[in-house]
C-alpha cells in the first residue's frame, strides 16, 4: 500500500443526544448425507485461519464471524443491503488484516453522498472488531448493494494504521476503484494492481452469519505451471452459502484436495470497540467552546458511542474543566478514527 497523501475519510465521532477447464480437476460433491451435515459441517466461528494450497503455490485466508457479527448489529438497524454491505466490509478487514503486516489496526471506509453516507469496519492485530454504516434521513429504501449506484463522488479506501515510530503513527492507504459491482470484486481489482499478483476474494452475509475468503498467487515461481489457474477454477465453484456452513478444514480438503492445502495458524476474533472516556473527553475539546457547551442541554451532555451503544455523561462543569486545561492533541485525533 502507498502511504497516504489524504487524511481519513471516516470519523468514528462520538455523537450526542462450475464446470472444469484446462487441468482443473471438478471438486466432488459432499460425500455426507443431508441428515449429517449439520452435525459435521458446523461452522467454526469468530475465527482467522491462514492457509497454504502448497502444490498450487497460493496463498489464502478465510474468517468466518457469528457471534462477533451480531454485536455489531447490536445497536442498529439497517436496511438489508447496508446490513450486507457492513458484514462484508467486516469479514474483508479480518481477512486483510491475515494478509498484510498489521500490528495496529486496518479499517475498510466508504463514503458518499446518496442515502448511503458511510461505512466503515475495523479490526484490529488483536483481532477485534467493529463496524457501522451511516444513512441518509430519507432513500435508504433505494440504498442497493451494486457499488456503481453509490455515485461518481463515492469514495472505498483501505487504511493501515500502526502504532507510533516517534510521534505519529505510521498511517497508509489506498484507494479502492468502484468500477465492480461487489465489494468482492472491487478488493479483487485493488489487490491485483497494488500489489501486482493475482488475487481472489469471497464475502458472504447471511442472518447471523458473515464470512470471507481470499486466496493469492504466490510471488515467483511457487507451485506447479498451472497452480493459480486451477486454484482461481476451483474458487470459482464455492457457493456463499458453502463458505458460510463449512469449517476451514472441510472447505480447503474438498475445494482443494489435489493441493496439499495445509493450516498455517489461527487467531480468535470478537467485537470490541476502542471507544473511552478519554477519547470523548478529547471529543469534545476538539469541537471547541461553543458546540461543546452547547452539547450540554439541561446542565448535562450525554454522548452514545456509534458502535457499542456505551453513554457518556460530562456535567456542564465537567465541560468547562475540559476546555480550560484540553488534553493532549495527540488524544483529540483519535476522533478520525
Amino acid at each position: 500500500m502507498r502511504r497516504a497523501a489524504l487524511a481519513p475519510i471516516f470519523s468514528n465521532r462520538l455523537h450526542h443526544g462450475g464446470h472444469c477447464i484446462g487441468h482443473a480437476r471438478c471438486r466432488q460433491s459432499p460425500l455426507l448425507p443431508d441428515d449429517l451435515m449439520t452435525e459435521t459441517s458446523a461452522p467454526d466461528s469468530d475465527r482467522l485461519s491462514r492457509f497454504l494450497l502448497q502444490r498450487a503455490g497460493v496463498r489464502g485466508v478465510r474468517v468466518h464471524l457469528t457471534e462477533t457479527w451480531r454485536r455489531v448489529l447490536a445497536n442498529a438497524r439497517y436496511p438489508a443491503s447496508v446490513e450486507v454491505l457492513l458484514g462484508e466490509a467486516c469479514a474483508a478487514a479480518a481477512l486483510f488484516t491475515g494478509h498484510a503486516k498489521v500490528d495496529g489496526r486496518l479499517s475498510v471506509q466508504l463514503r458518499a453522498s446518496g442515502p448511503l453516507r458511510a461505512l466503515f469496519a475495523e479490526c484490529t492485530a488483536a483481532g477485534t472488531i467493529r463496524g457501522i454504516a451511516r444513512i441518509a434521513e430519507t432513500g435508504a429504501e433505494t440504498i442497493s448493494r451494486d457499488l456503481r449506484t453509490l455515485g461518481d463522488d463515492a469514495i472505498l479506501a483501505l487504511t493501515i494504521e500502526n502504532p507510533a515510530q516517534g510521534r505519529d503513527p505510521m498511517r497508509y492507504q489506498g484507494l479502492v476503484g468502484l468500477q465492480s459491482e461487489s465489494l468482492s470484486g472491487a478488493f479483487e481489482d485493488y489487490f491485483r494492481q497494488s500489489e501486482q499478483l493475482p488475487t481472489r476474494v469471497l464475502l458472504a452475509v447471511e442472518g447471523d452469519h458473515a464470512a470471507g475468503l481470499m486466496l493469492q498467487k504466490l510471488p515467483g515461481d511457487e507451485g506447479d505451471e498451472d497452480g493459480w489457474n486451477r486454484a482461481s477454477i476451483l474458487f470459482d465453484t464455492l457457493s456463499t452459502s458453502e463458505l458460510l456452513r463449512w469449517p476451514v478444514e472441510t472447505l480447503l480438503t474438498r475445494l482443494f484436495p489435489d493441493d496439499d492445502p495445509q493450516l498455517l495458524g489461527e487467531r480468535p476474533l470478537a467485537f470490541a470497540c476502542s471507544c473511552s472516556r478519554e477519547r470523548v473527553e478529547a471529543m469534545l475539546v476538539s469541537l471547541g467552546e461553543t458546540e461543546a457547551r452547547a452539547a450540554a442541554v439541561d446542565g448535562e451532555a450525554s454522548i452514545t458511542c456509534e458502535f457499542c451503544g456505551r453513554v457518556y455523561r460530562f456535567s456542564a462543569d465537567e465541560i468547562e474543566r475540559l476546555l480550560a486545561a484540553p488534553v493532549a492533541s495527540g488524544e483529540a485525533s483519535d476522533r478520525l478514527q
